[in-house]
């Protein structure tokens, strides 16, 4: 198993610096040090891989999206979530859109894998502006998204204040729903 989280380690390096589809076998396995019969062993294909990095990378990310205690602002919180992710992993846009984006003519697989794990992420963001109106609004939380995956792609070629002010954004957005649902 930890040859298996060190191939999957080595090629989340590779694919933030050459692309997914832009990268040899070789130039995927290179800091784990594991070979091309290895990673058949694990994953089946290269895609095998490729998947089995977007299911790590959307694992973590949910799970650091977990409520902490004692937030009182479960919608600031996405973004509070998001700016340290960012600053951990680097801002170069969401990893799920960029497979998608290589893989859209070429592997479906991966195309439906990023549209559950978008979807997921959707619901999450709808639980949350349920929790905080205390009824579900369904264009708020498509809002909330937006701004989410914006500022994911904008601190990319900006920096990352753009979080802050997407998180701004979402607030006035939560408190002009709650003006209206009074």
């Amino acid at each position: 198993m930890d040859k298996r989280n060190d191939m999957i380690a080595g090629a989340v390096r590779a694919f933030d610096a050459g692309g997914f589809r832009g990268i040899g076998v070789d130039g995927i396995l290179a800091s784990s040090g594991a070979s091309t019969r290895t990673l058949y062993k694990h994953f089946g294909s290269r895609d095998g891989l490729v998947l089995a990095v977007l299911e790590e990378r959307h694992r973590d990310f949910m799970n650091r999206l977990k409520p902490r205690s004692g937030h009182a602002d479960p919608i600031g919180e996405l973004f509070d979530t998001l700016e340290h992710w960012l600053t951990e992993h680097g801002a170069r846009g969401c990893m799920l859109l960029r497979a998608r984006s290589e893989y859209a003519a070429a592997n479906e697989d991966v195309v439906a894998l990023v549209r559950r794990q978008k979807e997921e992420f959707e619901r999450e963001v709808a639980r949350r502006v349920e929790t905080v109106l205390g009824f579900a609004d369904g264009r708020l939380a498509t809002q909330i998204w937006l701004l989410f995956e914006g500022a994911t792609a904008a601190a990319s070629v900006s920096d990352l204040s753009v979080v802050g002010a997407a998180k701004q954004a979402a607030g006035v957005l939560v408190a002009a729903a709650q003006s209206r649902s009074r």
